[in-house]
Formats: structure tokens, C-alpha cells, sequence
């Protein structure tokens, strides 16, 4: 049995839990005539979760304030698929996010507003899994809200996903994402070329330039490679100029240094997208 610190509505319950403290139980009718001090048997929850942090749980309070009830059911059910496709258990901050960002997602394309995201291709590269689960999950909302999600949704949706896998901030890996495409820009800007989204070397590029930002947010650096790094500035001096601008946009941004073994492998794929155009 758990007590009852607030209820949120019918159906939401917050409880004093033996072992995580204070959790968040779900169940049809689990809140209905309860008021805290009360006792409720855990085994009514259809779902719970632990909301350790104290804003997380203001925000998830206000979040049912605008949020409808069979939306919130909706939410659990899409979560649970996720972590059943997955076979893990995501961050709880996940239930907070995700669940404020597609009611408003829903609301507007219900509304016929439009709905863009730039980086979408960039985020399917970076983020195979999350983005292929993320598709799947779309399909089945459509099915069960009757509306049309466009796919710059997926991207976002698949964000949330490896943020909650990762147990990453979501601002910072949307700042990363937005840093990968400034550095395509730059490359298309100094070499003067319209990179085609759909080359290899650009989807190699792409996934490089994501592996590089997560070596140097981690410190997890590359071995020295001197003597490549002497011939490759002979033989594409171009491409290895241009590496080194990359790297200085990425120290800057990231603000943390930025192995020179890195403008080896980054010259090496500037080469190759430079050659396919």
C-alpha cells in the first residue's frame, strides 16, 4: 500500500512510495474519492513513475492543468511502446517533454498550421534508431488522434527519444544538431558546392561530424596521427584548410578543445564529398 500525497485528477495520483519516494500513479479511476493520507494499492496503477525532480513534478502538475485526460492515457500507451521496442526503461523526464510538446504539436496541425523542421535529415543520420521508432510511433498516432503528423515531426519526436535514452538535456542536443548544420553550411559555403542530402558522403560526413561533437563532449579523444596529417595537407591542402576552420567553429561552440587528430579524418571526408560533386 502507498499513501496519497496529491491528486492531480480521477485518474493521477502522486504517492509516498516505500522505496522511491514520491511517484506518479496512473490508473483509470485510481485518484477518484481520495484525498492524501489515504492508502492506495500500487497494483491499481496501470503505470508509474518516479519524478525525482521538483521542477519536473511542478511542470508535470501544470501540464494537466491544459492537458486533457485521454491524452495523458495516450501519452503512457506511446511510452510504453517505446520502451517495449527498445527494451529499456527511458528517463522519466520524457513524460514531461514529450507529452507537452505533441499536444501542442497536435493542436497546431489540427489547426492546419504548418509544422518544419530543418533538420530532420540530420537527425535521422545522427539517430537511426530513435528516428525509425519515432516513425512507427507517428503512424500509430495518426491512427488513434484521426489527424496527419508531417514528417519534420519525426525528427523531433526521435530527439526526445535519445534524450530520454541517453539521459542527455534535450537543449544540448538540439545545440548540437543546430552546430552540425552550421558546419555544412560553412563546408558548402567554402567549397563553393551545393551538397546533394542524399550523397553517401554526405550522410558519412554527417555522421561523422555527430561522433566528432560527442568525442569532444565526452573527452573521448582519437589517436595522434602526424604523419597522415603531413600528407594529407600536401596532397588537399583545400579540404585540410577547411578542416581546421570546422574544428575552430566546433571549440568555440562546444567550448572545449578539439583534438588535431580530428582534421585527418575530417579532411579525409571533405575529400570525398569534394571529389562526388
Amino acid at each position: 500500500m502507498l499513501t496519497v500525497k496529491k491528486v492531480l485528477n480521477n485518474n493521477v495520483i502522486i504517492a509516498q512510495h516505500p522505496s522511491y519516494e514520491e511517484v506518479v500513479l496512473i490508473g483509470k479511476g485510481i485518484g477518484f474519492g481520495k484525498k492524501p493520507g489515504d492508502e492506495v494499492a500500487g497494483d491499481r496503477a496501470e503505470k508509474f513513475f518516479v519524478l525525482r525532480d521538483a521542477e519536473e513534478q511542478e511542470q508535470y502538475i501544470n501540464l494537466l492543468n491544459y492537458v486533457d485526460e485521454s491524452f495523458i492515457g495516450l501519452m503512457n500507451d506511446f511510452l510504453e511502446r517505446i520502451e517495449a521496442r527498445l527494451g529499456v526503461r527511458l528517463n522519466e523526464h520524457i513524460h514531461v517533454g514529450l507529452t507537452d510538446h505533441l499536444f501542442f504539436a497536435v493542436k497546431r496541425i489540427q489547426q492546419g498550421m504548418d509544422i518544419k523542421n530543418p533538420f530532420s535529415k540530420e537527425t535521422e543520420l545522427a539517430y537511426p534508431k530513435e528516428y525509425a521508432i519515432a516513425t512507427e510511433i507517428v503512424a500509430w498516432l495518426n491512427g488513434e488522434l484521426n489527424v496527419s503528423i508531417p514528417d519534420g515531426e519525426i525528427g523531433f519526436i526521435a530527439l526526445h527519444i535519445h534524450s530520454a535514452l541517453t539521459n542527455r538535456d534535450l537543449a544540448e542536443i538540439n545545440k548540437h544538431t543546430q552546430l552540425v548544420a552550421d558546419l555544412i553550411q560553412v563546408i558548402e559555403e567554402n567549397l563553393k558546392i551545393p551538397i546533394d542530402r542524399k550523397d553517401i558522403n554526405y550522410l558519412r560526413l554527417v555522421r561523422h561530424l555527430h561522433h566528432a561533437i560527442e568525442r569532444v563532449r565526452s573527452g573521448n579523444y582519437m589517436e595522434e596521427q602526424e604523419a597522415l596529417k603531413k600528407v594529407l595537407q600536401t596532397e588537399y591542402p583545400v579540404c585540410y584548410t577547411l578542416s581546421w576552420k570546422l574544428m575552430k567553429i566546433m571549440q568555440q561552440k562546444l567550448k572545449r578543445p578539439v583534438p588535431d587528430a580530428e582534421s585527418v579524418y575530417l579532411t579525409l571526408h571533405l575529400q570525398r564529398l569534394n571529389k562526388s560533386i
